[in-house]
Formats: C-alpha cells, structure tokens, sequence
C-alpha cells in the first residue's frame, strides 16, 4: 500500500485494509529436502497456489480435512508416507517433512475386500428412506484427449474396476424381512466393455452437441441398477480426429462419494497413459479395503466408550425446532419431483477469506466458517418473523466420513461411499442484532459458540450413524427423535472447469464438478438441503452453493431470502476476522488448561492491552 488507512484519531483502520491475496502470503523459506521440496510441491498442487515455502500451514493455505486426504494419496504417489491425523498435528511443510515415513520396497498387501460387505450407516440411512434408488448417483463429465480411443478407454477403464473393490458391489434388498445385503465381487466380475459407450458427436457444436450429449447422458444414468451390479457406465462422446472429446462417468452412489472422485479420475488418467504407451496399469495400492472399514464400525458400534455417547446424542434431537416452512416435510407428498433447485454463487475476492483468514483467525476450519453463518442466517430470518428468541437450529450435517477413529486405518486410496449424517444443535446465542452484521464482538462471541458446538463432537459425529444404524441398543433411542429439516453438505474443493479447454483429464467446460441425480419417486430426506463446493479457477476460489427444497413447504422467495443472509453473515465473519482488537481464541484451543471462555477473552484483552 502507499500508505496505510487510518481512524480520525490516528489509529490504524483494520477494516480499511484489503483482504491479503493468498498467493502474496505464500512462498517463505525454500525447501532445502528432497522430502521438503516434494511437500511444497505437493501443497501447492492441491491448495492451487502458486509456490509454498516450508514455514507455511496448510491450514492457513485454505486446507480442510478433504483437501488433506488428497495430500496424503499424493504424498505416498510420491514415495512420502502420512496420514490426515500427521498433516492436522504437523501443519508446515518442515513439520510434516520430519514426520513422515519413506514408503518402503515391500509391496502393500491390502486386506481382504472381496465378498459379503457389512451394513454401514449411510447405506442403512438410504434403505430407511424408501422409494426407488436406481437413479441415485453422482457424475462427471471429463475433457479427454482426442486419440482416446475406445478399446484404450475400455482397457484402462478395466483396471480401475479391478483394483477398486466397491466398483464391483451388487446389492440383494430380498433378505431377512427386507434388509439389505451387498456382496464385493472377484476381480473381473464386472466387464468394462458392458459399462463403455461410443457416441460420434464429431461436427456437432453448440446445441446439437449438448442435446445429444444431455440425452445420452440421461440414458447412462438410467442404466445403473445396483440389484444387477451395475454400479459404473461411461460415454465417450467422440469429438473426432484431432478433436478432443468428453466423457462422462456416471456411478450409483452405493459406490462413489466427493472424496472418491478424487481418487477415480486421477487413476483412470494414469491407466490410460500407460496403456497407450503399452504397458500394464499399475495403481497405487489400497490401504484399508471398505468391507474392513464396515467391519471396524461395526466393532465401534458395540464399543462401550461409543455406547456411551447415545444420551448426547438423544439430547440433541430433544426437539426440531421452530419449524422452516408451511407445514412438515411429508415423504408421500415430498418426493425428488418436487424439488426446486437453486445455485448461488459467492465472488471470488469474497470466498478466499473464508478459506484462508477466517479459520486462521479463529483457529476453526472451513465447516465452522459455513455453519456458523448458516446459524445466523436461519435466526435472523426467524427473528424478522417474530417467531421467538431462540436462535438454536438442529441441521444434519454430511462429512466425509473417512475418520481415524481407530489405528492402523488407510482411506485416503479407498473409493466407496463413507459419508456420514449428523445431527448438530447450532445456537449462535442471544443476538444484538443490530451488531452482527458490522463484524464486530457479537459475530465474533457467536463464531466461537458454534465452533466449540463442532468441537465437542468426537470422531467430528462419526458415532451418531453407529448408534443409530448399527448397535440394536442404541438405536431405538435415536430413531423417533424429531429429525432435522436442514442438511448441510460441504464437498471441499475441486478444479473448475477450465474455460480455455486445455486440460485433459480435467472437468469439461460447462459441466458441473459434481453431477447428482435420483429417482423422481424417492422421497426428500429434508425440507431443504444445502450443498456447498469450492470451485478453483486461476484467479481464485469460488464458492458455489445449491439450495434444494421442496416447493411444497417453502417458496423460492424464502430460499433467495435464506441465501442472500447467508452470503451476508459470511460477509460479516471476513470483517470480523480482519479486526485485530477481536478475541478469538475458545476453550478447545487451550486443552491444556481448563478456562471458561469468559475467561480467555478476559486474559486475550489483558495481553494485548499489556
């Protein structure tokens, strides 16, 4: 700057100054390891910064917990053995350096993946929901290189349906008294050539190309039906000679979550590579296959230390709260087919705080960010109706659900559906309305009631779905407890659609990250669901959110409304962080001593006035 905002006193304006670019905040000491100079090469691929020095916290860097699970799937691609639990404890790049592990000339023998899978939690959620699942997928739609060819396809698509146990899952819904069963098949049960299709689109452009690409990609979506194992179909859609082309990879999400993608795509990539140049594809290994991981939740379920978790839990669904919309969501009534979608996007120099100084500022991660301004928003359009002051929310929150709740656990390679649904009281506190939204000390005090409220969730609520779907004891205590009317989904962060088209193996222009779809017929889980995801361009973050409702129970005009204060709270939270004078430490951030948070903020003011 030439000169630094000041106050009509002298003082300087914290609130004047421009939020910092990431890229300028980056880029400390040079590595001086080769174990360093892969870290930082490593950081800065996933965080998407242009160079990282080895002082810098990934953290600081806009890192959440999906984003490390990548770094450590990459790290031991690169010979460096870590686990997400090494990069929370070790942050810089010197740190985590020293405590990594050098992979080692012995092969990784994964556990047994291969037969009867036990029941997890999501897939127990999914069964209670009812209606048709046939259609219950997620997708992508990739640019992909010209002379991609389809037995080439075919062979490298082979070999990620080999080395990927859940790729070949079958679902038996006819036993005991209509449980579900699913069952892993043998490496080369399923065949790539039943799930590839070759679609000429060569000559076609503009709406030609997307009304036939649109149909056929509708059609590959309909043919999944997990009862027969048909859990994977790709289209090729063949641009022509010298053309390239795209594909779409659809999957029942039985088998695939955000997380897995980021395994899928890049293994699919490298089976490609190497069949064309005729060698065999060899992925990296698997470490704990998914029917271990349903084992290991199984065994938690029954654990007496989780056991013990249930009367929180029960407590937390004592109510649902002051209702959302016209009336309760009605499962007859509120079906997929009537949903109403719509997606809001936040502006890139208004994003890259909340990725990067917001959690710093508040040593909180990026989830803390989104629902703490979720609380706010919900209770402020509460408030404007005169419906009370009680500003708590009950929202059932998703997570990846790759937690190390247990030793000797390796997820970071394993593709299948982990998600895990909690449900979290969000109670941001008596408000001064009038002094929230200027960033002050009362969105500050209501920052740190929703981060200590995530805090105190151990295994980040990993048990909820133990008790609930798995442990008999436990779960007649949860099941008729009022459930949630809002969901919400953070997927993390993914590279956006490159506008130029030059990035094989990257999402197409104009695709979505990450394309979901369901059955007309399957009934809405909640009355609204909030689904956020980061988008990555060249220029910076952008957080992109879809607002799904059912148009039955609340209007288009209440979701713009709930949308728009959202985007406000989230505002508020990027001033607060710029204060200086804002005390923002909580008791999980001292758990050394024991202080109440009056306490903290008592000694934080103190100091700095010292």
């Amino acid at each position: 700057l030439d000169a630094l905002p000041l106050t009509v006193n002298g003082k300087l304006d914290v609130r004047r100054l421009p939020v910092p670019e990431v890229s300028g905040a980056v880029g400390g000491r040079a590595p001086r390891t080769p174990r360093e100079e892969v870290l930082c090469g490593l950081f800065a691929e996933v965080l998407n910064v242009p160079r990282v020095g080895i002082d810098d916290n990934f953290f600081d860097l806009g890192g959440d917990s999906i984003v490390s699970i990548q770094l450590v799937s990459r790290a031991r691609a690169a010979g460096l053995v870590v686990t997400p639990r090494d990069v929370f404890r070790h942050r810089t790049v010197e740190a985590l350096a020293a405590a990594a592990q050098t992979v080692t000339g012995t092969a990784v023998v994964p556990d047994q993946g291969v037969g009867k899978l036990g029941r997890t939690p999501i897939v127990s959620w999914l069964r209670e929901r009812g209606g048709p699942i046939g259609r219950y997928s997620q997708s992508k739609v990739l640019r992909v290189p010209a002379d991609l060819g389809l037995e080439r396809l075919t062979d490298a698509l082979q070999a990620v349906l080999d080395h990927h146990d859940a790729l070949r899952m079958t679902l038996e819904r006819a036993v005991n008294g209509g449980e579900w069963e699913l069952e892993i098949r043998e490496r080369g049960a399923v065949r790539a050539a039943d799930c590839v299709e070759r679609v000429d689109v060569s000559g076609l452009e503009g709406d030609a190309l997307s009304a036939v690409t649109e149909e056929r990609s509708r059609a590959a979506r309909a043919r999944l039906d997990p009862d027969r194992g048909v859990m994977v179909q790709a289209v090729w859609f063949d641009g022509g000679p010298g053309r390239p082309g795209q594909l779409l990879l659809a999957l029942h999400h039985l088998v695939v979550d955000g997380v897995s993608w980021h395994i899928l795509v890049p293994d699919l990539a490298a089976a490609w590579q190497a069949v064309a140049a005729g060698k065999t594809p060899d992925p990296q290994p698997v470490g704990t296959s998914l029917r271990r991981w349903a084992e290991l939740l199984t065994a938690s379920a029954n654990d007496p230390e989780r056991r013990a978790e249930t009367e929180k839990w029960a407590g937390r669904l004592r109510d649902a709260g002051t209702r959302l919309g016209s009336r309760p969501l009605d499962p007859a009534r509120d079906a997929v087919a009537t949903a109403r979608t719509l997606t809001v996007t936040l502006p890139r120099d208004e994003t890259a705080p909340l990725l990067t100084t917001v959690p710093t500022a508040f040593n909180a991660g990026v989830n803390d960010v989104l629902l703490t301004a979720l609380a706010l928003a919900v209770a402020y359009r509460r408030h404007r109706s005169g419906g009370g002051t009680d500003n708590a929310v009950l929202v059932d929150v998703e997570g990846h659900g790759r937690e190390e709740f247990t030793g000797g656990v390796d997820l970071s390679r394993t593709v299948g559906w982990f998600t895990t649904i909690h449900p979290l009281r969000l109670d941001p506190g008596r408000l001064d309305w009038s002094r929230v939204w200027d960033g002050g000390p009362a969105v500050a005090d209501a920052f740190k009631r929703v981060k200590e409220q995530v805090r105190e969730l151990p295994d980040n609520g990993l048990g909820f779905g133990l008790l609930r779907h798995l442990n008999p004891e436990t779960a007649h205590v949860l099941a008729g407890r009022p459930a949630p009317e809002i969901a919400f989904n953070y997927l993390g962060r993914f590279a956006a659609p490159d506008a130029d088209g030059a990035v094989d193996w990257g999402t197409a222009d104009g695709a979505d990250v990450i394309t979901a779809d369901a059955d007309p017929g399957m009934p809405l889980a909640h009355v609204l669901e909030i689904n956020a995801v980061t988008q990555d361009h060249p220029d910076g973050p952008e957080l992109v959110v879809n607002w799904t409702w059912s148009e039955g129970i609340l209007s288009e005009k209440d979701v713009q409304e709930l949308s728009q204060l959202w985007f406000r709270a989230l505002k508020s939270l990027s001033l607060c962080a710029a204060n200086s004078e804002i005390n923002s430490r909580t008791p999980s951030d001292l758990p050394l001593v024991s202080l109440s948070q009056a306490e903290i903020d008592l000694l934080e003011s103190d100091w700095r006035m010292s």
